[in-house]
Order: C-alpha cells, then structure tokens, then sequence
C-alpha cells in the first residue's frame, strides 16, 4: 500500500462531513475516488465541493463500483455494524466514526466478525486535540509528579439555550433529542478517550445523570468520579444545557500532582510553578486539526503497518468505560 496513491471512498454526506474530508484532502497520495448518502442531493452538494468525482446512495454498489483500498463511514451509530461488515466482507479497511456500535455486546460481535480481514480504526479524534495531546505529553514528561486528583468540567449550550434559540447541536443533529443515552454517550465519549490518552485506564467509581432540558429522552447533566490505575481520583463535572455557554463543550482540566499542577482552561495551558510560561491554543483551528490528525493517523497506519492510536480494540476500552457509566448511574444499557 505504501507503494500507491491509496483510494478512499466516504459513507454519509452529513454535516460532519465536512471537516472528515477536510482531513483527506490534506494528505497526500491520497485519491477520493467516491462518496455515497441516501439523500443523493447532499452527496452531489459534498462531491462538488470536495472535487469528489462519483456520487452513489448505496455504499455496497459503491464500494463494488469503485473497490476503494478504504472507505470512510461518516453515518448515525445504528448504521455502523452492518456498513463496517459490508467493508470487510470486500476486503476494504474502514475508518468508522464513533461510538463504534451502541452498545458493548455490539462491537464485541463486530470486531470478532471483522477479525483480522481489513484494518479498522474508530475516528475517535479528541486525544489528536493539539491542547488534549499537548497535556498527554506534558503528563508523560512528569511535569506535575504523581498524579493524585483530576478534574474535568464541561460546560455548553448544546442542547438548551436562552428563549428563542435553537440549541446548536440539535440544530445540527436533532435526532439526538430522541437519545435515551445522550450526554455521555455522545459527548463525552470523547473526553473519556482523551482522559484515558492522558492518564491511562480507569474504571468507574461512581456517576450522577440528570436532564435539564425536559424536551429530551437522554441526560444531559452528569456528576462521574472515576479511579485511576496509578489510584489518582478523577472527576468530570458536565453540564451541556448550559445557556449563556459557548455552544461546543468548553472545557477545564486540573491535573493535580505531587510536584506540580497543570491546568488547561479552554484555550491555554498553565503550569502553576511557572504562571508565566502560557501555552494558547486556536480552538477553531484545533477543532479541524483533530479530525485530520485522526485521518493523518489512519493514512499512516495503512502505509505503515503500526497499529492505529485509535483502532478498535482500544476504542473498545473506551466504550467499555462509557457503559460502566450508565450502570453506575442505574441506567440500563
């Protein structure tokens, strides 16, 4: 593979599409052969903008028109399953967008049916956050010691907002107002995977859910203390109905240590002993680079041979802690 341009063909023309081929078109020897979705409409809207020559509303006549090295499945989280399985039973390696499957059970059957036939990553991308994988690698320098206590809070408008407004992400996806597992399953996802990039496995202590906006079936509040292996306590506070909040998650990472203490505040890092010493961050351009460091890895992994940092056997640990979550809460999965 590393001998040839790879071809990529990309499932679901939505509106995250645009920063995934985004990512693609920065990599080179890297061909977008085709792009499929129901709604043809929007797949054409994708195709003409990305330079994308064939449009197709079903993937498996896609992927047999076109036999593409690997396809890029951008869909709802139901669809997932039986997209990766018509991947692998062609032979093409997938990128698959998160949560792998809804449930554990799920993608454990998934991944024993996928086996080792293709390649397959989960584009799980916030641990490729440059200030997310900035602190992985302040915290594997040692910079605050032992860890002994972390503390996340999230705060967003996401799901409610002040009179009038359109919540931003049931604006851009309103089928999650349906969600019976919404904050934790879809946001915060993410931030268990960066954690775990961060700080190594965890398992669940204890957790809180709560609904603020009574127009949902999911929470969207929730109180979670988990345990580190090396014993440190970690909380995440989050609360994504939050009006007067940016609409994306801001986020606060304390890392208390023995030596020191680390704290990313939504676009700058700080370490105490040094107040001086600020690290900033372009979260606009850090959101966009999160999706292409993740097809970046993705690319690579398939050129190369080494495993993704995100392939689904460690994603599988990330929903594994997810669904610790909910149990936990009393939720049943």
């Amino acid at each position: 593979m590393a001998q040839h341009d790879l071809s990529v063909a990309i499932t679901g023309a939505g509106a995250i599409s645009e920063f995934h081929l985004k990512g693609w078109q920065a990599q080179h020897g890297v061909t977008l052969a085709a792009i499929c979705d129901p709604d043809r409409a929007k797949a054409q809207a994708q195709a003409d903008r990305f330079g994308i020559p064939q449009v197709f509303t079903d993937m498996a006549e896609m992927l047999d028109a076109v036999r593409p090295d690997a396809v890029d499945i951008i869909t709802p989280v139901a669809s997932h399953a039986p997209l990766v399985r018509q991947a692998a039973d062609r032979g093409v390696h997938v990128m698959c967008q998160k949560p792998m499957t809804p449930t554990v059970a799920e993608a454990e059957a998934l991944i024993a049916d996928v086996g080792e036939r293709v390649r397959f990553m989960v584009h799980e991308n916030y641990r490729y956050r440059p200030h997310y994988a900035e602190l992985a690698r302040r915290m594997a320098d040692g910079e605050v010691g032992r860890l002994r206590h972390a503390r996340l809070t999230v705060r967003a408008s996401a799901v409610l907002d002040y009179p009038g407004r359109t919540p931003f992400l049931l604006n851009r996806q309103p089928y999650l107002a349906d969600f019976r597992r919404l904050l934790v399953f879809e946001v915060l996802i993410h931030h268990l995977d960066a954690l775990r990039a961060i700080l190594g496995e965890m398992e669940v202590v204890s957790a809180t859910l709560d609904r603020m906006n009574p127009a949902l079936a999911g929470e969207d509040v929730a109180l979670i203390q988990l345990r580190s292996a090396d014993g440190a306590l970690v909380v995440i506070d989050a609360d994504i109905a939050a009006p007067g909040h940016p609409p994306l998650p801001a986020d606060r990472l304390e890392l208390l240590g023995e030596a020191d203490t680390v704290i990313y505040d939504r676009d700058r890092i700080t370490r105490l002993s040094s107040p001086e010493d600020v690290s900033l961050h372009d979260l606009t351009a850090n959101y966009q680079a999160c999706f292409t460091g993740a097809v970046t890895d993705f690319v690579e992994g398939l050129r190369t041979g080494r495993p993704f940092q995100t392939d689904r056997l460690d994603n599988l640990r990330t929903l594994k802690l997810m669904e610790g979550i909910y149990r936990a809460a009393g939720v049943e999965i």
